[in-house]
C-alpha cells in the first residue's frame, strides 16, 4: 500500500494504523535496500506543506521536517548556524541537498550523519507526533545509536528547534575524509562558542560524529571552555582525556587510533577557527 497525504493529521493517522516506512527525499531509504523492493506500507510525505520551511519564534529557530538542505543553505541564518550551513554543504551532491531532508538526516541515524553534528552542537530539540499526542526530545536521547533513534513505530518527526540563545554564537564543522567530495566522514567536529559581551565564553558545545556510534557531545571540554576568552590559543585547553567518551573503529575508511588523533587535531582547529572569527567580528 502506497499513502501520500496532503494534511499531518491524514499522515498520523496512516502511521498509527500501518505502521508505514516514511518516505520523504528518499536519498536513504533506496540506497539502503540494495537489490530488494520496497515492501510493505509507504508513507509519501512529500505533500506535507505544513512540515516544511524554517520560522522563527520568540524562543526558538524551527525547521519544518521536510526542509531540505539546499533550503538551509538558501535561507537567511544567523552567524551562530554557519557549521550547520557548512555541513549541509557536505551532505551528498547538490542533487541530494535538493532532495534530502533535516528531518531524514536524523531518522537515519548515522554514525557519520553531517546534520546530527552540527544539529548537537546547536542544542537542537526534536518535534514527535502521534494521532493522540506529541512529544520534545533533546536530539543527544533521540539518536540512540547506529541506525537507532527513539522514533514510535507510530510517529513522525515533525520539526527540530534551536534556541534562539545560540544564534549569534561563533559556530563552524569540519570534516575529515579520504577526498574533498562525496565522502563519508572519518572525524567531523561542529563548534559553537557564545560569547557575552567582554569577549569571554559563556557557553560552549562542541560536538564529534563519526567517532561512536551516536554523535557526542564533549561535556568536559564544554566546561573547561566556560570563562575562557574567546581568542587564538583555545585549542591549548583541549586534552586527551576530553576525548575519553568517544569509541571509534577500525574500518575501511580508517583505524580508531587515527581517528581518535585526528578528533583531537580537528577539535583544536574548530576552537581556533571560531576564535579568528571573534578576532574579525
Amino acid at each position: 500500500m502506497y499513502f501520500r497525504p496532503n494534511s499531518l493529521q491524514d499522515a498520523l493517522n496512516v502511521l498509527a494504523d500501518t505502521r508505514a516506512t516514511i518516505l520523504a527525499g528518499g536519498t536513504d531509504v533506496f540506497p539502503s535496500l540494495g537489490d530488494r523492493p520496497l515492501s510493505g506500507p509507504v508513507l509519501d510525505i512529500s505533500g506535507l506543506a505544513e512540515i516544511r520551511g524554517i520560522q522563527f519564534t520568540a524562543e526558538h529557530i524551527v525547521f519544518g521536517a521536510r526542509t531540505t538542505w539546499s533550503e538551509v543553505l538558501a535561507a537567511s541564518l544567523p552567524r551562530g548556524f554557519d557549521g550547520l550551513k557548512a555541513a549541509a554543504r557536505e551532505v551528498g551532491s547538490v542533487q541530494i541537498q535538493n532532495a534530502a531532508t533535516i528531518a531524514g538526516n536524523l531518522c537515519n541515524a548515522s554514525p557519520a550523519a553531517d546534520g546530527v553534528a552540527a544539529l548537537l552542537a546547536l542544542d537542537a530539540e526534536l518535534v514527535l507526533a502521534s494521532r493522540s499526542a506529541s512529544r520534545t526530545l533533546p536530539l543527544g536521547e533521540f539518536i540512540l545509536g547506529n541506525r537507532k533513534t527513539a522514533r514510535r513505530p507510530d510517529e513522525l518527526l515533525t520539526s527540530i528547534r534551536v534556541p534562539r540563545r545560540v544564534e549569534n554564537a561563533l559556530s563552524t564543522f569540519l570534516k575529515l575524509g579520504a577526498r574533498r567530495y562525496l565522502v563519508i566522514s572519518i572525524v567531523m567536529v561542529a563548534a559553537n562558542l557564545v560569547v557575552d559581551s567582554s569577549g569571554s565564553i559563556r557557553e560552549a558545545l562542541v560536538c564529534v560524529g563519526s567517532c561512536s556510534a551516536a554523535a557526542l557531545r564533549l561535556a568536559e571540554l564544554e566546561r573547561a571552555l566556560v570563562g575562557q576568552p574567546a581568542r587564538p590559543g583555545l585549542r591549548h585547553i583541549v586534552k586527551a582525556e576530553h576525548l575519553a567518551r568517544l569509541s571509534p573503529i577500525d574500518d575501511v575508511r580508517a583505524t580508531a587510533e587515527y581517528r581518535r588523533d585526528a578528533a583531537l587535531t580537528l577539535v583544536g582547529r574548530a576552537l581556533e577557527a571560531c576564535a579568528q572569527k571573534a578576532a574579525t567580528a
